[in-house]
């Protein structure tokens, strides 16, 4: 009899007799809506670090579970409840770090929802819903491998696990590092899995090998001491708005490739992909053209970008003729693998300071910054994911970068320079993430269960630092 077979389909039939549970208990935690971000309801975290933790204790499979808290450094502040699971290895099997986050982005404009955004809602093979697919669907991919796998090989299998899900990672993980070093014990691992990225479609698994990091801040551009009558100064006075435009369109060229000096590119081969999928996956109308130049996927994974995300000036509804005396805008940048994201920053907070038109005030506050990440792809657990997967979707697995950053990895790969880091996902390039109408495909779930399910079972039956 082969063994290792007869082990692998037991952890198949497991996790897929597992799904309707999981998906059901997905619903229960979409409806909490955990949003971790100042001014939200903070109460709705921590009962969503409640539900998980019932979730974990349910398992039966660890030492310990608990939730906790760690300070944010330079601050009197306490973040946000993470759940933290341990299950210690035996027989010199590897340990393995589970990490995902249970917060959540907040709703936006609810009328361009489709479904109540804390109303699981499934429509045409996806379910809808705020967190439905970032991460309480990779809390939910965790939860679901470790039943198949207890399922299959009973609660005494060797492997060591431990179960980290955040509660902050949406609002920035202000406490991660030093809930890190807090505890560094319980978290050390010979692999570690980071469910919060995406696949290459709906039907083809990805490992992501590169993120792009990201700096973040609030720029106010001053021009008067008080508003004053557009009539009676306009033409003469610079008013705020006018000059927070003219000074941000410096950050692009004609082309809408970002042009600030000191911004690098990394230089890497990318996959093909064409516009047509641009923008079907974007939502780009054919009337509005693609920006930059190169490859598309260069442009995305391997090129600086620049956005405004967000502006204080007076509202549309509450306008009056007058000459605004501040504008403040929140400007978010990914920065090209390679490059540290401080550094980054600099040269974008330089390049403004030195454009700042008809002597404008500018005033530089909140910065925020995460590094970049590159996967050493040499180590065996990556072997091993790309053999889950395969397995698992029954289409051969990518290697990609993604747009996005993970900041926190950085301090994932400080904490533990030995560990080997794997990045996945249970998102397709149609969730929608941070947008409204959230959602996850089912079937991407049902198939990303059952890839870590067999990853689970394929370190199991290894000894650690094979």
């Amino acid at each position: 009899m082969n063994t290792d077979l007869t082990r692998q389909d037991a952890v198949r039939d497991a996790a897929a007799s597992g799904i309707p549970a999981a998906l059901a208990d997905l619903g229960t935690l979409v409806r909490i809506p955990s949003v971790a971000f100042p001014g939200f309801d903070a109460t709705e975290v921590q009962r969503s670090a409640e539900a998980v933790k019932a979730l974990v204790d349910d398992l039966g499979l660890f030492d310990s579970v608990e939730i906790r808290r760690a300070g944010i450094a330079g601050t009197d502040e306490i973040g946000h409840p993470a759940v933290l699971a341990t299950r210690a290895a035996r027989n010199g099997r590897p340990t393995i770090l589970l990490y995902a986050h249970h917060d959540v982005q907040p709703v936006g404009d609810e009328a361009l929802w489709e479904s109540s955004p804390f109303e699981p809602t499934v429509r045409d093979g996806r379910l809808y819903g705020r967190g439905a697919a970032d991460d309480k669907a990779g809390v939910m991919a965790h939860v679901a491998a470790l039943r198949a796998l207890k399922e299959a090989l009973g609660p005494d299998f060797d492997l060591g696990v431990a179960l980290f899900i955040e509660g902050e990672e949406e609002a920035g993980s202000r406490s991660f590092a030093q809930f890190l070093s807090e505890n560094a014990d319980a978290l050390r691992a010979d692999v570690i899995v980071v469910a919060d990225s995406g696949n290459w479609d709906a039907r083809t698994p990805a490992l992501t090998v590169s993120l792009r990091g990201n700096t973040r801040f609030t720029l106010r551009v001053r021009t008067l001491e008080h508003a004053s009558h557009s009539g009676m100064f306009g033409g003469a006075v610079p008013d705020a708005m006018m000059a927070t435009v003219t000074l941000l369109a410096t950050l692009w060229d004609e082309d809408g490739a970002v042009a600030v000096e000191g911004l690098t590119e990394r230089d890497a081969e990318t996959p093909a992909y064409d516009e047509v999928t641009l923008r079907d996956e974007a939502g780009l109308p054919d009337g509005v053209s693609p920006i930059g130049r190169g490859s598309i996927l260069s442009r995305i994974w391997n090129k600086p970008s620049i956005t405004v995300t967000g502006i204080d000036a007076p509202s549309v509804a509450n306008a009056s003729n007058t000459l605004s005396p501040e504008v403040s805008v929140v400007i978010s940048a990914r920065v090209a693998p390679g490059q540290p994201a401080r550094e980054a920053y600099a040269a974008i907070e330089a390049h403004l300071r030195a454009r700042a038109p008809f002597g404008a005030e500018l005033a530089f506050s909140d910065q925020d910054y995460g590094d970049a990440f590159l996967v050493d792809t040499s180590g065996a657990a990556v072997a091993r994911a790309l053999e889950a997967m395969h397995e698992a979707y029954g289409v051969e697995p990518v290697e990609i970068g993604v747009g996005g950053s993970i900041p926190f990895i950085a301090d994932l790969v400080r904490e533990f320079p030995a560990a080997q880091i794997l990045v996945t996902g249970v998102e397709d390039p149609h969730a929608r993430a941070h947008s409204p109408n959230e959602s996850l495909h089912l079937e991407t779930f049902r198939n990303a269960v059952l890839a870590e399910a067999l990853l689970l079972e394929k370190l199991d039956a290894e000894s650690a630092g094979a």
